[in-house]
């Protein structure tokens, strides 16, 4: 069990929004790991389940209303694990009531409803957290710190891929694109574009896409092939499917002097390879293998955002990150409606 040491005298009390699979399977176990942290409420959209759940998971409060949840008084802060679609105007209530939210990605489904949500946050003094879990991975920061040495000299094509096999889950809204938003595009792809930006430390200057099929206002796609301009030059590659045999998640790093390797990148609780090999064909050099011991990501970020709130800390994935990642978004979508390229800033 990871335990993480107190900085604060006192612990965050949490309400679980959208307590369904997800949030029961992974989030509630992870936040019981964080010291301090409490989860005091959960809200389904029935309070007989609701109670029900909380009875077993042994949990104080049990709610059917957002709005009731985030007005009881012994409730701090929100971790919104909804669908999609309510990420916004959930938000908005925490905002309203003067509670703290991290919300899960994709942090909206357009650009409009992230700039409506940060600013909702900002006036009401509360703080807004965005869950892109991977940036608290040990392999990740070693990545990052890798191509900020240098050793791989200037960097020319980032690549983050994340199939699997869509079949299996159990959301019944997942291409249902008023709920969703996006197909796997929203679902994971979220993932390789927030890598892909966190480790060159850069920003996407244009895109262009295929989406397979076309999504329809009722459908999302089921595949999504994304291509990335980076403003320093580098460009960069995402493909993302929910039509997949097997999960597979690959990323790959190259450079004018090396390049790195690394698979599984987004999963905590294991041990994931990373292969780094330097020089060129002409003039080879050595090549890197290390191990990694990744922890509970949804612990490490959980605790870093309480830790933020309590003591004031910064925050590694604000409101505004998940904004970036939502302008990109919606310009892959509107590039892959009208078969083209976007591009902007």
């Amino acid at each position: 069990m990871m335990t993480f040491a107190m900085t604060s005298p006192r612990k965050l009390r949490f309400g679980l929004i959208g307590f369904g699979a997800f949030a029961e399977r992974a989030v509630l176990p992870a936040m019981r790991d964080v010291q301090n942290v409490e989860v005091v409420a959960l809200q389904k959209r029935s309070l007989a389940e609701a109670e029900a759940k909380a009875q077993i998971h042994g949990i104080p409060l049990a709610f059917a209303s957002v709005d009731d949840l985030v007005a009881h008084p012994e409730v701090d802060a929100v971790f919104i694990v909804s669908a999609n679609a309510a990420h916004c105007p959930e938000t908005l209530a925490a905002a309203r009531a003067g509670k703290h939210v991290l919300v899960e990605k994709p942090m909206a489904l357009n650009v409009r409803e992230a700039e409506e949500m940060i600013e909702a946050c900002r006036s009401a003094g509360v703080r807004l957290m965005v869950g892109h879990l991977i940036r608290f991975s040990p392999l990740i920061r070693h990545i990052r710190e890798t191509l900020r040495s240098g050793v791989l000299g200037s960097i020319t094509y980032a690549r983050a891929d994340f199939v699997y096999d869509g079949r299996l889950s159990h959301r019944g809204w997942l291409r249902d694109r008023a709920v969703a938003g996006g197909g796997p595009l929203f679902d994971v792809g979220v993932h390789c574009l927030d890598a892909l930006r966190f480790l060159l430390d850069d920003e996407v200057l244009s895109v262009s896409a295929v989406l397979s099929p076309v999504p329809t206002p009722e459908r999302t796609e089921e595949s999504a092939l994304i291509g990335l301009n980076f403003r320093r030059g580098t460009v960069g590659a995402i493909f993302c499917s929910y039509i997949s045999s097997t999960r597979r998640k690959q990323l790959e790093i190259i450079g004018t002097e090396g390049l790195i390797t690394a698979g599984d990148f987004t999963s905590g609780n294991q041990e994931t390879v990373v292969t780094t090999r330097l020089g060129t064909d002409a003039k080879p050099g050595e090549t890197r293998t290390q191990t990694f011991r990744i922890p509970n990501l949804l612990s490490e970020e959980v605790h870093h955002f309480a830790t933020a709130v309590l003591d004031g800390g910064g925050l590694d994935s604000p409101g505004e990150n998940g904004l970036a990642n939502q302008r990109v978004l919606d310009a892959v979508m509107t590039a892959g409606l009208q078969g083209g390229s976007v591009q902007w800033g």
